[in-house]
């Protein structure tokens, strides 16, 4: 048996398929697209049922890729379970009424029911059975109550025979259900609701948006920082460093294998972030530089999520995002590149459309820094002044807009309008938040770590090889010239492609003046993203997509370097 999880977006529809399927899950995406959906099963009586929980849709009559995936889905399934927001009955009815009428048995889910009365709102639940001819239960998925009653009513899930309907008709229906089981109450705001409220004013929810976005950065900072320096380094330090040093010993210490597989190694020590070797640096970056990150972000992205936040912070920015060709939830992909660039390119798939995505990637890879990136900035650069890392900064932010207006000119496609339901504010259950957090760790490890292994092999080879001097000899004169630094500074260039904080170090020791600096690390930053970003990039947007997406990186760090280098 297939049994759908289908439902408008935040209704809880994730926390239904939690409980009904524990943790073993697969993430997917659907055939030919970026739409994402989650796979699962449970025990059902004597019988093992698949569980599938598929994109959230407002409606059966498509108006984004996400319901149209939906609606082909839906021919898939033996029974719908429609998770509904009992808080928002009259808006999610619109998509049970349609399911009805496709004459699939259906049983409805009234989810958030402990909200129900904290809200005012009375529901006649046997009257709504009768009404709507399948079982209704009412469920807290972030409790569990009520699910073991609704796994129990699954086989009386029923496909009443409701006639087709026009819109203007259903609505009229659904009017008249709504009359007949729900009345609403008087009753006083309470602080969270009127929190609720500030949140999506422009003058508050400003303000509340500064203090949570700071605060997302500096404790997923902390909390990278902290995996990284207590956990992973001495991890690596302790267990993984004395079998690289006794296979390199059995390599002989040099050689084309050895290179390749281990690297440079010096005076008997392993330097992870340098010594570029498939063992060393290429396991090193992902699961010590780069997963700690994700870690820290997915984490405090879910609880965002759960508390319902986002969809707040997603509308105070859909203005302002829009001037860039996409909508308020780009913020979110923003955020993550704050911290690393890779989760950051994959969590693009939220959005829509194929030209949003496009965008969002582009500009995430050109103009904003990684955690990584933005620590050897405030060091190196810091040390010279911070008016010249505000520099920096500022340029990159310029960078973010202009760009944003001219590819939103640009590139073909559309952007839809911002159609989100906003979840009242609740505090978030640490279980779902864990679990949740699990899902999307794994699905990176899955989808990233093998790529990017792959990525650096090759790239070590052509390293090895030579092929990385020839290209810094080819470039040499456009970076003395048009960028104005020196010749050296050309392999800092390169190896940005494979670690930019490790380029940003190597200017280091050349000597630069605080001008040459900034102009050094502004174009590392906005030059080729470092390898497993780019991999990601090719894993997303395609071939085509991002040879267009490198050729605008390429052609901008150029014009934004030359530009600094006859100012300052």
């Amino acid at each position: 048996m297939k049994i759908l999880l289908m439902g408008n977006p935040n209704v809880g529809k994730s926390v239904v398929f939690s409980r009904l399927t524990g943790v073993h899950v697969i993430a997917s995406n659907y055939p030919g697209t970026t739409v994402g959906y989650t796979q699962g099963f449970m025990k059902l009586g004597e019988e093992t049922a698949e569980v599938v929980d598929v994109p959230g849709t407002y409606t059966l009559e498509p108006t984004s890729k996400a319901e149209e995936i939906a609606l082909k889905m839906l021919s898939t399934g033996d029974i719908v379970i429609n998770v509904v927001d009992a808080t928002n009955l009259e808006r999610n009815l619109n998509l049970t009424l349609q399911l009805l009428e496709k004459g699939i048995p259906v049983i409805v889910a009234l989810n958030m029911w402990d909200d129900v009365g904290h809200r005012g709102i009375h529901i006649n639940l046997s009257q709504l059975e009768e009404l709507l001819g399948v079982p209704v239960i009412p469920t807290v998925a972030v409790t569990g109550q009520g699910i073991k009653k609704l796994v129990e009513r699954i086989p009386r899930a029923s496909s009443p025979k409701f006639p087709p309907r026009s819109r203007d008709e259903r609505w009229v229906t659904i009017g008249n259900i709504i009359e007949q089981v729900q009345q609403v109450t008087h009753r006083h705001h309470t602080w969270l609701e009127r929190l609720e409220d500030a949140s999506v004013k422009p003058l508050t929810g400003g303000f509340i948006a500064l203090v949570v976005l700071v605060g997302t950065f500096f404790v997923v900072r902390f909390i990278g920082e902290s995996l990284i320096g207590y956990v992973l380094d001495p991890l690596f330090d302790t267990l993984w460093t004395p079998v690289i040093l006794q296979l390199s010993s059995l390599l002989g210490g040099s050689g084309f294998l050895h290179s390749t597989l281990i690297g440079n190694i010096a005076n008997g020590e392993v330097n992870y972030v340098e010594s570029f070797g498939l063992l060393t640096t290429g396991l090193y970056v992902p699961f010590a530089m780069v997963l700690p990150y994700i870690f820290a972000f997915y984490l405090i992205l879910g609880l965002l999520e759960d508390i319902g936040y986002l969809p707040r912070l997603a509308i105070l920015m859909d203005t302002i995002m829009h001037r860039l060709g996409l909508h308020g939830y780009a913020i979110i992909p923003t955020l993550l590149g704050l911290g690393c660039n890779v989760p950051a390119v994959l969590a693009t798939r939220i959005l829509e459309s194929k030209r949003e995505r496009f965008i969002a990637a582009t500009l995430i890879s050109i103009a904003v820094p990684c955690a990584a990136l933005q620590a050897m900035v405030f060091g190196l650069v810091g040390e010279r002044g911070i008016q010249y890392v505000a520099i920096v900064y500022g340029t990159l932010f310029v960078v973010w807009i202009i760009l944003g207006f001219i590819l939103n000119r640009m590139v073909k496609g559309f952007s839809p309008e911002l159609l989100i339901e906003i979840p009242p504010y609740r505090l978030p259950l640490w279980r779902t938040v864990l679990l949740k957090l699990w899902m999307r760790v794994y699905g990176f490890l899955k989808e990233a770590i093998p790529i990017i292994l792959a990525a650096v092999l090759v790239i070590n080879i052509l390293y090895t090889l030579g092929v990385f001097d020839a290209i810094a000899n080819f470039t040499a004169p456009i970076v003395t010239g048009l960028l104005g630094l020196p010749k050296e500074a050309v392999v800092a260039l390169v190896i940005g492609f494979l670690r930019k904080d490790v380029a940003i170090g190597m200017l280091a020791p050349l000597g630069l003046s605080a001008g040459q600096l900034v102009v050094g690390s502004v174009v590392l930053a906005m030059f080729f993203p470092c390898i497993a970003t780019f991999v990601v990039l090719l894993r997303e947007l395609g071939v085509t997509g991002m040879l267009k997406a490198a050729a605008i990186m390429v052609t901008t760090a150029l014009v934004v370097g030359g530009v600094l280098n006859l100012i300052l």
